[in-house]
């Protein structure tokens, strides 16, 4: 019988035309065939997130093409083959043996790992990669960019990396450009900027999160740009996230830039319909029954602009439902949404009326009484009461806590001006056009 090795060799020549070049690449580039013997073929593989993935998500496909290949039918199996751990240059020495606890002492969030990322079209390349790197860092994607908007995964993939790198015994240093930038000015302060180098310099893979932050920080992203050039030559590995490609970064030095955009730059894109629905079964898988399932539809329909939300509202609602000793129905579930809906569109009205008078939303529900603030707000309890029919005591606990009588008096100043006051009429018109703009941006936004 020709050996198992030859068979999957072959298998893998059809394989690789039937998936994608990153999946090809991360999933089973480096398989091999081990046994195959009463009717179970045994696949090699570098370790059990690989095996994992493979048994829950391709296994259909290998069987199907082993059987095309070897002419009957077998079962498969995926199992972990030993493999020298990825070298580490130079700094190997440096380790201390990377143990699990050593991700707690990192800050990697528990919860974000390989396993707890649900994966889909919108996020499939980026997660991929994200795995390669984290089991072969330096070699393939260096550096990995991941942009999207916020709340997308782009934090819970650099944390699954974290988790798998200090594991095999790495060096890894994960911060955000907001702390980067704080550590770096304390530094300069205290005349310690070699020592803040030294930090960043002497890692074997350097997670940075939130780029973006860091945009029109001049002395600091030229401290990145050195950090960068640094850990790059020694072929150590770099994972950026950002809230847009590199390209977008206008600000950026034409030299940064290139180094960013010299790996691999992708996207995550926000989650569709069934995407958002296996997200909400997974967060509520230990409680799931039929008449939750309608309720999650629900959610999934309802809140679509990012994971965070999407979770964060799943705990919101289950919060409500039992703090108020009501059972989660889908129409309670509506209910629910269609009150959160409502403080969404309260918040951005105000943030439309600050806006438009040139204020912070502190300043309009605060206690400043100059003309035009004064008349900014009285602006507000106009619009929240003709367009969302608010009552009274709802817009002043909007505005800071005001009182009945103060709400009134400002509400009726405004209708009984407006018959009489061009510009007040013009003010009232544009504010609503910015309004109706924000929502359609919404709304576009979470039809993508």
């Amino acid at each position: 019988m020709e050996p198992a090795k030859e068979i999957w060799k072959r298998a893998l020549g059809k394989l690789q035309i039937q998936v994608s070049k990153a999946n090809y690449t991360t999933w089973l580039s480096n398989s091999q065939g081990l046994t195959y013997k009463d009717d179970v073929f045994v696949v090699g593989v570098p370790n059990v997130f690989v095996a994992e993935w493979l048994s829950k998500r391709l296994c259909p496909l290998v069987r199907k093409t082993l059987a095309d290949t070897m002419g009957k039918d077998a079962d498969v199996q995926f199992v972990v083959a030993n493999r020298e751990q990825p070298s580490a240059g130079p700094l190997t020495s440096q380790t201390d043996g990377g143990t699990s606890t050593k991700a707690t002492r990192y800050r990697f969030n528990p919860k974000y790992t390989f396993d707890g990322f649900v994966v889909s079209d919108s996020n499939r390349l980026a997660y991929a990669a994200a795995v390669e790197v984290a089991e072969n860092p330096g070699s393939t994607y260096n550096p990995l960019f991941i942009h999207s908007s916020t709340g997308q995964g782009k934090t819970h993939l650099l944390h699954a990396i974290g988790h798998v790198t200090t594991h095999n015994g790495l060096r890894v240093e994960y911060t955000t450009a907001e702390q980067f930038a704080n550590e770096f000015v304390l530094a300069v302060r205290e005349n310690q900027v070699d020592k803040f180098r030294s930090k960043f310099r002497s890692v074997h893979i350097l997670l940075f999160d939130d780029a973006h932050f860091l945009i029109d920080k001049k002395q600091t992203l030229q401290c990145f740009f050195h950090t960068f050039n640094e850990l790059y030559n020694n072929n150590r590995q770099i994972v950026i996230t950002a809230d847009c490609a590199p390209k977008d970064m206008h600000s950026l030095s034409s030299k940064l830039r290139s180094r960013l955009e010299g790996g691999l730059v992708t996207d995550i894109q926000p989650p569709d319909f069934e995407t958002r629905l296996n997200i909400l079964r997974a967060k509520a898988e230990p409680a799931m029954t039929p008449e939750l399932e309608g309720v999650l539809h629900v959610i999934a329909q309802k809140v679509c602009e990012n994971i965070r939300q999407l979770e964060g509202a799943l705990v919101y609602l289950t919060a409500q439902a039992r703090l108020s000793g009501t059972k989660l129905t889908p129409q309670t579930i509506n209910k629910l949404l269609t009150s959160a809906s409502h403080q969404q569109d309260i918040k951005l009205l105000l943030r439309a009326v600050a806006d438009h008078f040139d204020l912070s939303a502190e300043e309009l529900i605060g206690k400043k009484r100059d003309r035009m603030t004064s008349l900014a707000r009285h602006v507000a309890i106009y619009l929240m009461r003709e367009g969302h029919n608010c009552p009274l005591t709802e817009i002043g606990k909007a505005l800071g806590g005001r009182n009945h009588a103060t709400i009134l008096h400002g509400y009726e100043k405004i209708a009984s001006e407006l018959n009489v006051n061009p510009n007040l009429s013009n003010h009232i018109a544009e504010i609503r056009e910015r309004i109706d703009s924000q929502k359609g941006s919404r709304e576009a936004y979470q039809a993508v």
